[in-house]
């Protein structure tokens, strides 16, 4: 099975299996009201993505620096989805978080996000996101607003599963 992906074939059969971990960041989210967490994961199961874990964290810079590192150690995991903590506030340090653990940054995601996004709301301009990788994981930051969430997933889902398969050594299209 093939699909066109950006002006080329792509064998469908050399996908690897996008395995997510969605991590809500906010020092008041729980589980009954983290909307903006449950809509990641209805996003990325409306890809195919296998949802392995969603956990909530506190804004606390070095918990949340732990979390990260300690979830790109897992080798069920190539993709990890953050949502909250990319604003301007003093409690804001997911941006900050992700670049103490990434070893490499995906500036084109961000950039991307944040460009289509403020076409329609002009302050996605404020969000502070960022994306890389560390080892064979992806982190992606989007904002805490269910609806940031959705228009920014938007734009980075034509790529997701072609960086996921890059990322893990499939290069071949």
């Amino acid at each position: 099975m093939s699909r066109e992906f950006f002006g080329f074939r792509k064998n469908m059969a050399n996908d690897s299996t996008i395995k997510a971990i969605v991590v809500t960041v906010s020092d008041t989210r729980k589980a009954a009201d983290d909307i903006s967490g449950r809509t990641v994961v209805g996003l990325l199961s409306e890809i195919g993505a296998e949802i392995v874990e969603k956990i909530i964290v506190t804004d606390d810079f070095e918990n949340l620096r732990q979390t990260l590192f300690t979830l790109t150690e897992r080798e069920d995991v190539n993709l990890i989805v953050t949502t909250g903590g990319t604003g301007f506030s003093e409690r804001d340090n997911t941006p900050e978080a992700t670049r103490s653990v990434i070893e490499k940054e995906a500036v084109g995601l961000a950039e991307a996000m944040r460009f289509e996004t403020a076409k329609k709301t002009p302050t996605a301009m404020l969000s502070r996101g960022v994306c890389g990788i560390r080892h064979q994981t992806l982190i992606i930051n989007l904002p805490g607003s269910p609806t940031a969430v959705t228009e920014c997933f938007e734009v980075i889902k034509p790529i997701l599963q072609h960086a996921v398969n890059l990322i893990g050594g499939k290069t071949e299209h």
